[in-house]
């Protein structure tokens, strides 16, 4: 062999083996479909022998997460490691204390790591905030790798956020606390750990899978039916076309435009990027859910639901039963239940509740915050004194807006996201209130506060949110005025239709499910200005974009520039149209082409394969996006 042969082998090992941080692994990457089929045809020939099969699929991930996140796969390591030795002391355990001692052990371990990548930039702009300081962050973990190395390798002025560091940690505190739990026996291999840790299909973005669910799947013969082979094609092709023609060409030809410059673009095109990105979040994020779950699948393993068609939803409370279920789920068994649920409150509830109020109050450095936060609580506190009744549902709701509120500094480290989940919040609470109240008492509030509104926009101040809020709640008044005048007519015409405004079908659904969506959308305003940013400037910039958005929403409108726009954008507008079409397709029938899919003949579904394959190489650009999740 010659050198120049031997040159070009070590180059193409060097690409296969070398870590490129401007080219992770991604689903929707050619280098991903070559290294599944490698990863399958071993899997092919190993999957009789478990633990062969379970050995060469821990490595396998181990590699994607290395191509996915560098040197980064050695925190996953340490978590896998520390997790499972943490949760054999905790089954062992004979005392309470015991068990709780590493139970804290683990959670301190765990949520250090996550504060420390995540949280540093947020927290030291924190504190700078507070206390006039000017301090900057410092990577502990970069400057001992210096250390080791004996040279300068690593920055240790910048924190990179590991790649799906919030879902597997997720994953291992679940693992952790259902041992404590007595749910659950901590498994006996490592091997077996390692493999539910990092199994790669949803290891970068969730689902977050529990140990009780996926687990025993560990210790069973490998099976694949045929109707199972079309299904899991199915949904990885689902999810690509989610992906890649829906998501990435709405993000590319319209919305990344306007959130880069709101203020270069018309009132209409930023309130139509918004919904148009509630559009393209759902299609990326559930597009990859499908992908992991068609290709987990194809090797046996079945990933939990992740989407349950959200924009259905009727109420805030509906949609966060369909939106990220494995999360939702979550947050209740490990956050919302701890916190004392339904039930009572907590040291926790109290705390959680104030250090976020005091955080936002600070890094907003609004008065009129504060003053809104002081005078909903104190109302809420005297209607309930002497009420336990009423003080049991207040602690209630306070918990559900702790865990909204924490959800979603989940998703990201800057006042941007918890102004988002906090909305999350006030939406499934108001629900709980509203769907308490008589058609009369919704009619008379609605009336008062749209009044008030009114004349606060008139008299005293004025501004675009304020322009905002004065039509939605005037549409939404109209339309429950009417819902209060047509409950009346149900009870004295006879022969009306007595569910034709029912929340559960006619036009009542259709209201619930519109209002939810729209009031998704603009709660996603906050979450969107804060994604894709450096986090040593999130908090600055989401802010300038959120404001920059809502001052062009709520400003005056050109009506006549709107058919140029769409006649300009008409691909973008037919594209969104068709997602949502889609979307709210009945679930029944999308069951019916799923299976029809599945059980066609081989032949005919490598043909509708190829033919699918070939158009989502058309949508494929050189702006090819990531994964909106894998920055969380």
């Amino acid at each position: 062999m010659t050198l120049q042969s031997l040159e070009y082998c070590r180059q193409l090992l060097g690409g296969v083996f070398a870590f490129h941080p401007d080219s992770p692994l991604l689903f929707t990457q050619f280098t991903f479909w070559a290294f599944f089929a490698v990863v399958f045809a071993g899997f092919s020939l190993l999957h009789n022998r478990r633990l062969l099969r379970n050995l060469f699929i821990f490595f396998a991930s181990l590699f994607f997460y290395y191509k996915t996140s560098g040197l980064c796969v050695l925190i996953l390591l340490f978590c896998t490691l520390s997790d499972y030795l943490i949760a054999g002391r905790i089954h062992r355990s004979v005392r309470p204390a015991s068990k709780k001692m590493w139970l804290v052990l683990s959670l301190v371990v765990n949520l250090s790591l996550l504060c420390f990548f995540k949280y540093a930039y947020f927290f030291t702009d924190l504190v700078n905030t507070l206390l006039g300081t000017h301090f900057v962050v410092f990577n502990i973990f970069s400057w001992a790798g210096n250390q080791l190395a004996g040279s300068p390798v690593f920055s240790v002025d910048r924190i990179i956020l590991p790649v799906g560091i919030s879902f597997y940690i997720f994953q291992t505190i679940s693992y952790t606390m259902d041992v404590y739990r007595g749910r659950i026996a901590p498994v006996k291999s490592l091997l077996d750990y390692g493999f539910y840790v990092s199994f790669f299909p949803q290891l970068v973005a969730g689902p977050i899978v529990r140990a009780s669910v996926f687990i025993p799947q560990i210790y069973k013969k490998f099976h694949l039916s045929r109707r199972q082979f079309g299904m899991a094609v199915f949904w990885i092709l689902n999810g690509l076309v989610k992906k890649i023609v829906l998501s990435d060409f709405l993000a590319v030809n319209f919305i990344d435009r306007v959130f880069a410059n709101p203020l270069m673009h018309s009132s209409f095109e930023n309130l139509f990027a918004l919904f148009a990105y509630s559009l393209q979040v759902y299609a990326d994020f559930s597009g990859y859910t499908d992908i992991a779950i068609g290709v987990a699948m194809l090797m046996g393993f079945y990933l939990p639901k992740n989407f349950n068609s959200p924009y259905k939803a009727t109420n805030a409370g509906n949609f966060w039963k369909r939106w990220h279920i494995s999360l939702s789920r979550w947050l209740q068994d490990y956050l919302y239940i701890p916190l004392g649920g339904s039930r009572r409150a907590t040291f926790g509830t109290w705390f959680w509740i104030i250090t976020i109020s005091a955080i936002a109050v600070m890094l907003s450095r609004s008065i009129w915050l504060l003053v809104a936060i002081v005078v909903v609580l104190g109302v809420a506190f005297l209607r309930s004194m002497n009420r336990p009744d009423k003080r049991l549902k207040l602690t209630t709701h306070i918990n559900t807006m702790n865990t909204m509120l924490l959800g979603g500094l989940w998703h990201g480290a800057s006042l941007n996201f918890v102004i988002w989940g906090g909305l999350n919040g006030l939406g499934v609470v108001v629900y709980k209130y509203w769907k308490t109240w008589s058609p009369l008492k919704r009619a008379a509030v609605l009336t008062l506060l749209f009044v008030a509104l009114y004349l606060l926009n008139a008299y005293v101040c004025t501004g675009p949110l304020l322009n905002i809020a004065l039509v939605w709640l005037g549409t939404v008044t109209v339309v429950t005025l009417v819902r209060f005048v047509y409950s009346l007519l149900e009870q004295l015409v006879p022969g009306i239709p007595q569910t034709f405004f029912n929340s559960e079908n006619g036009l009542g659904r259709v209201w619930g499910v519109l209002q939810t969506f729209v009031f998704v959308t603009f709660t996603r305003l906050f979450f969107r200005s804060g994604s894709n940013l450096n986090p040593a400037e999130a908090n600055r910039i989401a802010w300038e974009t959120a404001t920059d958005m809502i001052r062009q929403i709520g400003s005056h409108w050109n009506l006549d520039i709107i058919p140029q726009i769409v006649t300009e954008y008409r691909a973008v507008f037919l594209m969104f149209v068709a997602g949502m079409a889609i979307h709210w397709l009945p679930e029944r029938f999308k069951r019916r082409y799923r299976l029809w899919f599945a059980r066609m003949p081989l032949a005919l579904m490598a043909v509708v394969v190829v033919v699918v394959v070939f158009v989502i190489y058309q949508f494929i650009t050189s702006d090819l996006q990531a994964f909106i999740y894998f920055q969380f």
